[in-house]
């Protein structure tokens, strides 16, 4: 979905970014300073926060199946 941008203060930012970044278009300008900004944002999250997501993340998925053979598994998988 294209991103028209009608505010000419932005649009001089976009450019001032561009030049300065030496991107080779206002788009690639943006996208590369969108990325920067989501990340600094993610990393402003505490890292308490962002492990529990994690660990929650691994508790869904539950404990391993402690009767998978992965030799069975790994010979099955190379054709032994």
């Amino acid at each position: 979905m294209p991103l028209f941008i009608r505010d000419d203060d932005v649009d001089a930012l976009a450019s001032e970014l561009q030049k300065l970044t030496k991107a080779r278009t206002k788009t690639e300008a943006v996208r590369v300073a969108l990325q920067h900004e989501i990340e600094r944002s993610r990393q402003s999250i505490p890292l308490a926060q962002r492990l529990a997501k994690l660990q929650d993340k691994a508790a869904a998925l539950g404990l391993p199946n402690p009767d998978f053979d992965m030799k069975k598994y790994t010979d099955k998988m190379w054709g032994d």
